[in-house]
């Protein structure tokens, strides 16, 4: 979905409003939606936060959508099968170089899940998608850690207007 109006309020509430109620209806919207790229033997894994931020929410709405889509598909999900090395502070108001730039090399797959990610193909998960930079830099990680392929999903999308 866009994230505005209506989708923007769903993707905050699930954010910062605690209602973790509402994974499991988008990740049945998302699974829907990512049909045509599912395929057998796929690893589900999250986009994660770093320790701090997660120590500060409680919870990472990352996890739980791909928890709930991996469910929903009958895939492999596998929760930290990424790690954020870094805080990369919020992404909000930098410009779309200045984000690519934040998240160079923030992202790694731990040594006790690279057998698990090596030829793969992997499904990342996260809430939202602006300007690319976070599954960018996290496809990368994946990629350095033998993944086969990384598709990509998200509950919502950032759209320029027209």
């Amino acid at each position: 979905m866009l994230y505005k109006d209506n989708g923007r309020r769903i993707v905050l509430a699930l954010k910062h409003g605690d209602r973790l109620d509402l994974a499991r209806p988008a990740a049945f919207w998302m699974q829907k939606a990512a049909r045509p790229m599912l395929k057998p033997n796929m690893l589900v894994i999250p986009v994660p936060l770093h320790w701090f931020r997660l120590f500060r929410r409680r919870y990472n709405q990352a996890a739980l959508l791909s928890s709930a889509v991996a469910k929903l598909t009958s895939l492999e999900s596998c929760p930290d099968g990424l790690i954020r090395r870094r805080s990369t502070g919020s992404q909000e108001g930098r410009n779309r170089d200045a984000r690519f730039a934040n998240l160079r090399d923030a992202f790694t797959v731990p040594e006790r899940h690279r057998k698990l990610v090596d030829q793969r193909e992997v499904l990342l998960v996260d809430d939202v998608m602006t300007s690319g930079a976070t599954f960018a830099a996290a496809t990368e990680a994946l990629f350095a850690a033998g993944a086969a392929s990384v598709s990509v999903l998200s509950l919502a999308r950032v759209a320029k207007d027209a």
